[in-house]
């Protein structure tokens, strides 16, 4: 009997770690194959404290190369197995050709496998463009990887794949609490609007992973992007127990199940597979 398959399809390097890191390693740990699709390189972001433009900073393309190296040190230490760049530019997966990005998903999903598909919420989490963006591009992925009339190409690529179970990151105002306490207020301005953080509502959330076991785990993979340290500067010097509560719990919505539903909660993305 096969391993049971996971899948995050997420947007930049560290969206692995901080967004689904503790479940990520829990079932790599359970001796479930986890693999990581990422949009981007992150090139887009900063470099230590240096902004874009700082005559410090090594310029998109660099720190691209450097991210996506922190990426695959930091899948590693989660136990990721397979690691995929989609190389769209940060900042910019929204303006990506839709024909093609869910063509690439979707040829990925067919190569990979999934039982389960893991990506952010419709709402980007804080209203992010590029975590909305691979949202979209991934449930209609979903779709086309399940169509035999699609042709993607390449190994497996004409081999249909059904997903059995698709959840998004369903983060609750306590997680979001913590988080924001820890690190700093996320806000993203669009279009000279300002979004910032939409916590789900407790009710909404139909599957809660413990992860406390992980935590630790989840720090080490942390400070492989070191690229980015100045910004988690703030996480070293939380306690044990603080550190627990960031990491210790996820939630996810379930969008869809082929195979369980109703309103029982959830303490396992594979439940009704197993």
């Amino acid at each position: 009997m096969r391993a049971l398959r996971l899948l995050a399809v997420l947007a930049h390097p560290d969206d692995e770690t901080l967004g689904v890191g503790g479940t990520l390693a829990k079932y790599a740990a359970e001796g479930c194959t986890v693999s990581l699709l990422t949009a981007t390189r992150g090139g887009g972001g900063r470099y230590l404290a240096f902004p874009p433009g700082h005559e410090e900073h090594p310029g998109a393309l660099a720190l691209g190369t450097i991210r996506e190296a922190e990426l695959r040190k930091a899948a590693a230490e989660l136990g990721v197995g397979d690691v995929a760049v989609l190389d769209y530019p940060d900042k910019h997966v929204d303006r990506a050709e839709p024909h093609h990005a869910i063509a690439a998903i979707a040829g990925h999903l067919r190569r990979v496998r999934p039982d389960v598909v893991i990506t952010f919420g419709p709402d980007g989490a804080y209203g992010h463009p590029d975590h909305i963006a691979i949202s979209q591009f991934t449930a209609a992925a979903i779709v086309t990887a399940a169509d035999p009339m699609f042709a993607s190409g390449g190994e497996n690529g004409d081999r249909p794949h059904a997903v059995a179970k698709l959840y998004y990151i369903a983060w609750p105002q306590s997680t979001w609490s913590a988080y924001e306490s820890a690190l700093k207020r996320l806000t993203s301005v669009v279009d000279g609007v300002e979004r910032q953080t939409v916590p789900w509502p407790d009710w909404a959330i139909t599957t809660r992973i413990d992860t406390r076991s992980y935590w630790p785990t989840v720090w080490r993979a942390v400070c492989c992007h070191q690229s980015q340290m100045a910004v988690y500067e703030t996480l070293s010097q939380l306690s044990p127990e603080l550190h627990e509560a960031l990491w210790g719990s996820q939630s996810f919505y379930r969008v869809f199940s082929t195979a369980n539903g109703g309103r029982k909660a959830e303490t396992d993305l594979f439940e009704g597979i197993r």
